[in-house]
């Protein structure tokens, strides 16, 4: 009992610190409906994104800063990450039926960042499915209490606890397969990478990979869970027979693109640098000023979010 209540304590601080170090305050009312029109777009056939703000995430549209989107099959709908609030949610709702009147049955939450999953509650009913990472649940049970404070606005009339839903099916074995009729999803659940709970989804039909978080395309990559993990996850996506990839922040990028180069190029920066000021003597607060200058003006955000990143990698890699 005491070591569970210690991992969750670990887990709930952890992604606790990580949004209080992205956020200077997010005790904010989301802009009203009229503010901006829900973009969708059909990247291939059936397969729909709705592009995120790149914005700061005390911005009024911070809910809206994720990549999120809708996969149709012939029988039903999968649902890929529901925004960062109610408000969010029945936006993509509308959106899909709008676009199809057949049923959900998936709701996939790629990983437990507030901006892909609190919009969840607008699709909770008997007979969604709602699929994560097997560490998802755990980690929605010991942040719930902490988005309900620092997210309360995002979560609808009178929000409890139980307006943060988590998953309950689980990619267990790595991988698993959903069937949308005659549309077959391969979804991947990874080691520590950009969070401890990321999955990827393959429509295998489009030959699309929904990367979510695993890839940030313009804006700056966010670190929060291992260095070496996310990029032994690239080097896995290099392998994919994908044609496109579906990113959590960013256009959709074509196989072709220099997407994946530059985040591989971005967190090898942060390796390599990071490493040698550690041989070098240097501690964390000596050298989060210098590490990864070559890459300032190539990402947005970079002045808000790269500290942090240098920080999470020196963490890291200071014992290994």
């Amino acid at each position: 009992m005491l070591l569970t209540q210690l991992k969750s304590l670990r887990i709930s601080t952890c992604i606790a610190l990580f949004f209080l170090c992205l956020c200077s305050s997010i005790s904010i009312h989301a802009s009203s409906d009229n503010a901006a029109t829900f973009s969708l777009d059909e990247i291939a056939p059936d397969v729909y994104v709705h592009y995120g703000k790149h914005v700061e995430f005390d911005d009024p549209l911070h809910d809206d800063i994720a990549n999120i989107g809708f996969i149709v099959g012939d029988k039903c709908v999968a649902v890929i990450d529901t925004g960062g609030s109610v408000r969010t949610g029945q936006r993509l709702l509308s959106a899909i039926r709008k676009t199809t009147s057949k049923p959900i049955c998936y709701v996939i939450n790629t990983h437990i960042h507030f901006d892909h999953l609190l919009g969840n509650i607008v699709f909770q009913n008997d007979q969604v499915k709602f699929v994560g990472h097997k560490n998802l649940e755990e980690e929605v049970i010991a942040s719930r209490a902490f988005f309900l404070q620092q997210f309360r606005n995002d979560l609808g009339d009178s929000p409890t606890e139980n307006s943060i839903v988590g998953p309950n099916q689980s990619v267990e074995d790595s991988n698993m397969q959903i069937d949308l009729g005659n549309r077959i999803l391969d979804l991947t659940a990874y080691n520590s990478a950009h969070s401890h709970s990321d999955i990827s989804i393959y429509d295998r039909r489009s030959k699309s990979l929904w990367l979510s978080d695993l890839l940030f395309v313009q804006r700056i990559p966010a670190l929060d869970g291992s260095l070496k993990g996310w990029l032994d996850v690239v080097e896995g996506i290099k392998k994919s027979p994908a044609e496109r990839f579906i990113p959590g922040h960013g256009p959709v990028s074509p196989r072709s693109s220099s997407a994946l180069a530059d985040l591989e190029r971005y967190l090898r920066t942060l390796l390599s640098q990071t490493r040698k000021k550690i041989v070098e003597g240097l501690f964390m607060e000596d050298i989060v000023d210098s590490v990864g200058n070559s890459e300032k003006q190539l990402w947005l955000l970079h002045e808000q979010h790269h500290k942090r990143n240098v920080t999470k990698a020196f963490s890291e890699l200071e014992w290994e």
